[in-house]
């Protein structure tokens, strides 16, 4: 799948969307009811990263949660100083 976390699998999951009319009892009505379903889809929160991977840098789709946790090495940025001629 394209929209999925290369470390940890998380990918888009669905569920359902529901339309709700009326006043909550707590709040003086006779109580919210469902007046529609639709589906819908949770997409993860996904990201390109250039990481070090087998200690070469490889461009890889990420979710968040794995970045803030550590789980991958961020690729170190290229230096673009001179070489000393030998």
């Amino acid at each position: 799948m394209a929209n999925e976390c290369s470390i940890c699998g998380k990918k888009t999951s669905f569920g359902i969307k529901y339309a709700r009319r009326g006043a909550a009892k707590k709040k003086g009505g006779s109580g919210a009811k469902i007046s529609g379903k639709t589906n819908r889809t949770f997409q993860p929160n996904i990201q390109t990263v250039r990481a070090d991977i087998n200690g070469t840098p490889k461009k890889v789709k990420v979710c968040t949660s794995c970045l803030k946790a550590g789980k991958i090495k961020k690729a170190a940025r290229r230096s673009y100083k001179a070489e000393a001629a030998a």
